[in-house]
């Protein structure tokens, strides 16, 4: 099942590669954010409660 690249075999896997890595990459990024936004809301949050 896998095609036959002949001579762009590594263009092709290394682009496949490359295009993985920043997926990942994205994908941890927002799960950081995403983490410290709660974080963040959550202290806020933690404060109105304390002075309203």
């Amino acid at each position: 099942m896998i095609p036959e690249l002949g001579k762009y075999a590594f263009a092709v896997l290394s682009s496949y590669g490359v295009s993985i890595l920043l997926l990942v990459g994205l994908a941890w990024m927002s799960v950081q954010r995403a983490r410290k936004l709660r974080q963040r809301l959550e202290e806020v949050e933690a404060r109105m409660k304390r002075h309203g």
